[in-house]
C-alpha cells in the first residue's frame, strides 16, 4: 500500500492506494509540522489510519506534502521528526518521502515533465521544474513583500484603498455593512492577529462577487494576477512552457486569469483546485 498526504493549516488531504489499486480518501485536520506536537499528530494519524488501511495491508512507500517542508535524501527535515517518529511507529517498513508543497504542484501539473507551476490560493508561490526537482524558485515574498495573484494580496490592496477612502462609495458602504472594518479592528488583525494573510483572504470572496458591478474591482482583480506574471512568472521564461496552477482561489477565478495569462502571452496547460489527484496518479500511473 501507498499512502498520499497533502497538508496543509487547515486540513490534510489523504489518499491510500491499495495493492489491488482501489484507493481510499480523507480528510483530517491540518498539521503544522513545524510545530512538533507529536501527541497531535498521533491523533490524527490514528483517526486516519482505519480509514486509509482498512484491510491491514503492509505501507511500503509513504509521500507527505507540507508548506516549506524540504526534504534531503533519505534525511529526515527538522521540522518533520515529530511526524517522522509518529510514521515510524505506525508503519514500519515504510519508504518516507517528506517534500515541499510547491513540489507537489509542480508534479501534479507537471507530472515527469519539465515546466512551471504556479501556487495560488490565499498566497502565492511558483518555480521551475526540470521533471525531476525544482531548479529554480521566484521567492514569494509573503503577504507583505508579494504573494501576488493571491486572495490575500487582493484583499490588503483593497483594504489599503477601503481605510484611504479609495473604494467606491456604493461599494464601500456594502463592504462596511457586511463585515467589522473600523479602523481598529483592521489594524489589530493585520499587525497583531494570529493570520494576517487569512484575514486578508477572506475578504477576496466579497471582493470577487462584485467584478461584474464595478470597474474598480474588475481593475484591482485584474491587476493583481497581472502582477503575478509582471513581476514573478516572467522570470521563468515562459515561451513555448507548460505552465500549471494549483489553489483553490485560481480555480474559483480561472476564467478571469486564463484571460489575463492570455493578454500576457502565456497559456495555461492547467487550474486544479488542489493537487491531491493529480499526486496519486504521479505516484502510481492510475
Amino acid at each position: 500500500m501507498i499512502i498520499i498526504a497533502e497538508s496543509g493549516a487547515t486540513k490534510t488531504d489523504w489518499r491510500s492506494v491499495s495493492s489491488d489499486g482501489s484507493v481510499h480518501s480523507m480528510r483530517t485536520q491540518g498539521m503544522n509540522v513545524a510545530s512538533g506536537d507529536s501527541a497531535f499528530i498521533d491523533n490524527v494519524l490514528r483517526d486516519a489510519v482505519p480509514w486509509l488501511n482498512p484491510v491491514g495491508e503492509t505501507v511500503t512507500r509513504i509521500h507527505f506534502y507540507a508548506a516549506g517542508l524540504i526534504g534531503s535524501g533519505s534525511k529526515v527535515p527538522e521540522s518533520a521528526t515529530s511526524l517522522d517518529a509518529v510514521f515510524r511507529k505506525a508503519f514500519p517498513e515504510a519508504e518516507i518521502e517528506y517534500a515541499s508543497d510547491l513540489l507537489d504542484a509542480a508534479r501534479a501539473v507537471c507530472g515527469r515533465s519539465p515546466g512551471v507551476a504556479v501556487i495560488l490560493g490565499t498566497g502565492s508561490n511558483s518555480c521551475e521544474y526540470d521533471g525531476e526537482k525544482i531548479v529554480k524558485n521566484v521567492r514569494s515574498g509573503g503577504f507583505i513583500l508579494g504573494d501576488e495573484g493571491g486572495a490575500a494580496s487582493l484583499g490588503r490592496q483593497f483594504m489599503a484603498d477601503y481605510l484611504k477612502g479609495l473604494v467606491p462609495e456604493r461599494l464601500a458602504e456594502e463592504f462596511s455593512s457586511n463585515y467589522k472594518v473600523d479602523y481598529l479592528t483592521v489594524v489589530r488583525n493585520v499587525y497583531k492577529g494570529p493570520s494576517p494573510a487569512g484575514y486578508l483572504g477572506s475578504f477576496a470572496p466579497f471582493i470577487a462577487g462584485r467584478y461584474d458591478d464595478y470597474e474598480y474591482v474588475r481593475e484591482l482583480v485584474d491587476g493583481n494576477f497581472r502582477s503575478l506574471f509582471t513581476r514573478c512568472l516572467s522570470q521563468y521564461g515562459l515561451e513555448g512552457r507548460t505552465v500549471g496552477v494549483v489553489g483553490g482561489f485560481a480555480y474559483a477565478l480561472r476564467d478571469i486569469l486564463l484571460r489575463v495569462a492570455a493578454e500576457s502571452g502565456v497559456e495555461l496547460s492547467e487550474i486544479i483546485a488542489s493537487p491531491i489527484e493529480n499526486l496519486v496518479k504521479y505516484h502510481t500511473g492510475l
